[in-house]
């Protein structure tokens, strides 16, 4: 199973994307991707369903977050109310070792995204803070990153032996599927992505050639 891991609707900030066309790019572009995560940033999205939009077309959609930590920007999948009473979401320097200790107590799992990227990822933060603990996946291959950003966040990960994944961090519609994750689970809902994610059965995959718009 394939998913895009990192998705932003406009329900972000900076989104400016519906998911119901998110939808409808993946099935007329033929991406081969068979769902997406949408990440909104600095919260949970508790009130949309998009359970009778993911049965008619086929795809998985799954909900997590993105918040903000002093190491950059993180992805946590598997969120619950629990969690949500854990930590402040809408915090912008929520500390990253309370962020994985939440995650780990309530289920879910906390991912540093972009971490080769200028300021929001980790790093540009390991030289001040050191080597974070408990991280043990970074995304490596996001559909926004420029120039040597990838490199530098596979780089990192090898270093410090962690798993990659990937993500589109898709703010609009036509950057869905750019980058995603291949599991050797099948995955249906987000407790299912983090126990697939826990067992380290996945890679990640750079697909921008096969999305990229005529």
């Amino acid at each position: 199973m394939i998913l895009d891991l990192h998705a932003h609707s406009i329900k972000s900030d900076d989104g400016r994307a519906k998911v119901h066309n998110y939808v409808q790019w993946i099935k007329a572009r033929n991406l081969p991707i068979d769902g997406f995560v949408l990440t909104e940033h600095r919260q949970f999205d508790f009130e949309s369903d998009y359970s009778d939009l993911a049965r008619e077309s086929g795809l998985i959609i799954l909900k997590g977050s993105e918040v903000e930590t002093e190491y950059g920007h993180v992805l946590v999948f598997g969120v619950n109310e629990a969690l949500t009473r854990a930590f402040d979401f809408t915090n912008i320097r929520l500390p990253l070792a309370d962020v994985i200790r939440a995650a780990d107590e309530h289920g879910a799992i906390a991912i540093p995204c972009h971490p080769g990227r200028p300021r929001v990822g980790m790093a540009a933060h390991m030289e001040t803070y050191g080597i974070p603990a408990g991280v043990t996946i970074v995304e490596i291959f996001n559909g926004g990153s420029r120039e040597n950003e990838d490199q530098i966040a596979q780089t990192m990960a090898t270093a410090q032996g962690y798993k990659g994944i990937g993500g589109s961090d898709a703010h609009i519609v036509s950057h869905i599927g750019r980058c995603a994750t291949r599991f050797d689970a099948s995955i249906h809902n987000e407790a299912e992505l983090v126990s697939a994610l826990r067992s380290g059965r996945f890679e990640a995959m750079n697909l921008k050639i096969t999305n990229e718009a005529p």
